[in-house]
């Protein structure tokens, strides 16, 4: 019998709002109508408080655990999917619930199935009265959100950010030209029926966005290492580094690995990259990502950057610091994420920051360049970090800055702030 994948879709929306648990991990086991899963369980943690709302109307007394869970999923399909018949969303939500044998399974899903009922009969008059809502839940991001993003780019900026986190994300491939010219991929993937678009970013010849539902071991060239997945915003940070052939180099929060693939390709596979990353199943993502590549000369271990590489007196000519941060850059990406910003949040990774640019600054060499970067929007993790550590050092100086927003770069957020050794 073939699994519902509604049921496993609110299995995973379950266990996340039972406890935080992150959606993209227990999606990783899913085998079998991935993609239509993923958009279900993403869709349903972007639109929390949009279909809390929505919701509301209907119940009396907000469900608990999978039933809330299975609720959510039928209300989301009809609501924001256009791709999806909405008998077999209403039908398949309730034939869900059944089968969780559940002693109140069956009252349980005669109330969703007459809630789907009314939400399928009233939808065009749902979607106009959401309109009306407050941004919080017509968008549904945090207040607290929202509040800052007001003050730092204004009401039109953060209204449009809002709507790209959204949007469901796109699959970009990055071109490794030391592999295969660019020309030459994009008629391998032409050869294959895949039609590849060029990334509209300015600099991003290289990069390509990959028709929806398109599997990415499926592509041309995956095995030989011809591309790697990553977003046109990580080749900021590396090209303000600027890794040369026979530079002994370090990528030291290097998982999962596309940036340091691009630095290997940029030194010509010629010197010494080391990647290092703490975590043990992000080192195992790293070292797929470094084998399929075929980068030989890239040297992984594992080490946490927040107390200085393992050997104490190595020096390098560059570093690469993409930190532990926020992530409200890749709201997109990290679904989640938005549901996870508090003050204490901001106050616990600002320390890890910190942490890691003193811990590793005293492994460059003097006139050694570091990058510090990161995939959030927010200025505490971004200029003013920056700024307060240069200004406490003796020897480092801001060299150059650049940041990323989303709606307007049309890519993932980002900073990137260039530090020299004097």
């Amino acid at each position: 019998m073939k699994n519902n994948s509604r049921e496993i879709a609110a299995e995973i929306i379950y266990r996340w709002i039972e406890s935080e648990s992150f959606p993209d991990r227990q999606l990783a086991d899913v085998k079998e109508d991935r993609a239509f899963i993923t958009e279900l369980v993403y869709g349903v943690v972007r639109r929390k408080l949009a279909l809390e709302y929505i919701e509301q109307k209907y119940v009396n007394r907000r469900p608990e655990g999978f039933i809330l869970a299975a609720l959510h999923v039928g209300v989301y399909q009809l609501c924001f999917m256009d791709n999806v018949e909405e008998f077999a969303a209403v039908h398949e939500t309730v034939e869900a619930v059944k089968s969780r044998r559940h002693k109140d399974a069956i009252r349980a899903a005669g109330m969703i199935n007459a809630v789907l009922r009314n939400v399928q009969e009233e939808k065009a008059a749902i979607l106009k009265n959401l309109e009306k809502q407050s941004d919080e839940i017509r968008f549904s991001h945090p207040e607290s959100l929202i509040n800052r993003w007001v003050k730092q780019y204004g009401e039109r900026d953060t209204r449009q950010l809002m709507e790209w986190n959204n949007q469901p994300s796109e699959t970009i491939l990055r071109v490794e030209p030391f592999r295969i010219a660019p020309a030459e991929f994009i008629k391998a993937l032409k050869d294959a029926d895949i039609d590849a678009k060029p990334h509209p970013f300015p600099s991003a010849e290289t990069f390509l966005i990959l028709p929806r539902g398109v599997a990415v071991p499926k592509v041309p060239g995956y095995a030989k290492g011809w591309f790697t997945v990553q977003d046109p915003a990580t080749s900021v940070s590396v090209e303000l580094l600027d890794p040369r052939p026979g530079e002994s180099v370090l990528d030291a929060c290097a998982a999962p690995g596309g940036k340091t693939a691009m630095m290997a390709g940029m030194m010509e596979g010629k010197g010494e990259l080391v990647a290092m990353d703490v975590h043990d199943d992000r080192l195992d993502t790293l070292q797929d990502t470094i084998k399929r590549t075929g980068w030989d000369f890239v040297q992984i271990l594992k080490g946490d950057a927040a107390k200085g590489f393992p050997q104490k007196d190595k020096q390098f000519d560059a570093i690469l610091l993409d930190v532990p941060c926020l992530n409200t850059g890749v709201l997109r990406r990290r679904v989640d994420a938005r549901w996870r910003f508090t003050r204490d949040r901001i106050e616990m990774i600002k320390k890890t920051q910190r942490q890691i640019l003193t811990a590793m600054s005293k492994h460059l060499k003097s006139g050694g360049r570091m990058v510090y970067s990161t995939c959030s929007l927010e200025v505490e993790e971004n200029e003013e970090m920056v700024s307060r550590w240069a200004r406490d050092q003796k020897d480092f100086r801001l060299v150059k800055a650049k940041r990323l927003f989303p709606p307007k770069s049309g890519t993932d957020g980002a900073y990137a702030a260039l530090l020299v050794k004097e």
